[in-house]
């Protein structure tokens, strides 16, 4: 038997994100299989503080697929979500979901979590035991969502009412309790 760990005391500020894109129409399968090539060039060009990338398959049936990456710190994370082409993806995305959902959890060696849920209609991950409140406000921005330093003074690539061009939909009533 050969038992091994790892050393992370060269990565204080190691950020891991798990993130999933889940089949919820028929049609969301042409949006899935279109996402993978870029996803997968994205991650081969390794932009600048990604460490590793994993592919990971969640379920077949529905379909829902997703990634593990390993980020040096939430700047270089950061940094690559809000620059091209992933800032335009991203964008388009939230404007349409093309019959998916997506979903993403990050988790930070020193301390802090954050998570975001779009379209996904089953409870999942967090879900299934926080208090479920609308991504809006001081909960749109990742950075503010997770407390990085900083989130006072950030703000999200694009502001709320652009996201939302005919104003935001009305907020859900209150969750009918963990996962609902």
């Amino acid at each position: 038997m050969q038992r091994e760990t790892v050393e992370l005391g060269a990565y204080p500020d190691l950020v891991v994100i798990y993130l999933g894109m889940r089949v919820n129409m028929w049609h969301g399968l042409k949006t899935l299989l279109g996402f993978g090539p870029r996803i997968a060039r994205a991650a081969r060009d390794m932009p600048g503080g990604l460490l590793a990338h994993d592919s990971i398959i969640y379920s077949l049936f529905p379909a829902h697929i997703g990634m593990r990456q390993y980020w040096r710190d939430f700047d270089s994370l950061e940094r690559w979500s809000r620059s091209e082409p992933h800032r335009i993806w991203w964008k388009n995305f939230l404007r349409d979901t093309g019959g998916t959902g997506f979903w993403h959890e990050a988790y930070f060696m020193r301390g802090g979590m954050e998570a975001v849920y779009i379209d996904i209609p089953a409870a999942f991950g967090f879900r299934k035991f926080a208090p479920i409140v609308p991504a809006r406000g001081t909960m749109f921005s990742s950075r503010q969502r997770a407390r990085q330093p900083g989130a006072e003074t950030s703000s999200a690539p694009w502001q709320e009412a652009e996201l939302y061009q005919a104003g935001p939909p009305e907020p859900p009533g209150p969750a009918a309790g963990p996962g609902h």
